[in-house]
């Protein structure tokens, strides 16, 4: 039997990545689980495996791993949709409702301490106004709309003002299933949310 790995941030799999991987893994683990104000530089190092001194070679300040972490939660949602999409093919209703598979699928990612909800407007919530990674999370919903908006463009080739106005619409019912999945634990309000998304797909 193949010797098990440990791959937990500080774990001896894990210190074999860089410093900057291992701190943002750390970071990202925390920050999710427990909120960025309540996660102090101390907690990330220890976890990652690194001297404080290795925090600061790779990140300016805890605002610009805080930076980082938002940076990151966006890629790793446009991860989950880019294998949603290419399951979709040229399904045009399927490609609509890869964007909600997505969202279950981060629902589902298995967090050692339970699904939070949006890892992104959570970190939000916490930023006081006029942050500079509040900028990035409304930048992630608004990519997140659009790229709603660009597969209704396509579906609804000739009704560009329907297609835009359908388009907001499933970006808040998608964003209400996220907030109440976040709060309940698990992926039901999603899950919910995608059938919902389905029958206005089949009305237009």
């Amino acid at each position: 039997m193949a010797e098990a790995r440990d791959l937990r941030p500080g774990g001896a799999t894990a210190r074999r990545r860089p410093a900057r991987d291992r701190l943002l893994a750390a970071a990202a683990a925390r920050f999710y689980a427990d909120g960025i104000a309540a996660t102090g530089i101390d907690t990330v190092t220890a976890d990652a495996g690194v001297a404080k001194m290795s925090l600061y070679n790779n990140f300016a300040s805890k605002a610009d791993l805080v930076a980082a972490y938002l940076v990151a939660r966006h890629e790793e949602w446009l991860g989950l949709y880019a294998a949603r999409l290419a399951a979709a093919g040229d399904d045009l209703r399927a490609r609509v409702l890869a964007v909600f598979d997505a969202y279950a699928d981060h629902a589902n990612a298995g967090y050692a301490h339970g699904f939070r909800g949006c890892g992104l407007l959570n970190a939000a919530a916490e930023l006081p106004a006029g942050d500079p990674g509040r900028a990035v999370v409304r930048g992630h919903k608004e990519e997140v709309e659009a790229i709603v908006a660009g597969h209704l463009a396509d579906l609804l080739p000739g009704d560009p003002s329907g297609a835009a106005a359908l388009a907001e619409h499933l970006a808040f019912l998608l964003e209400g299933s996220m907030a109440r999945a976040g709060l309940e634990g698990d992926d039901t309000r999603l899950r919910r949310a995608r059938a919902l998304a389905g029958d206005l797909l089949d009305a237009v």
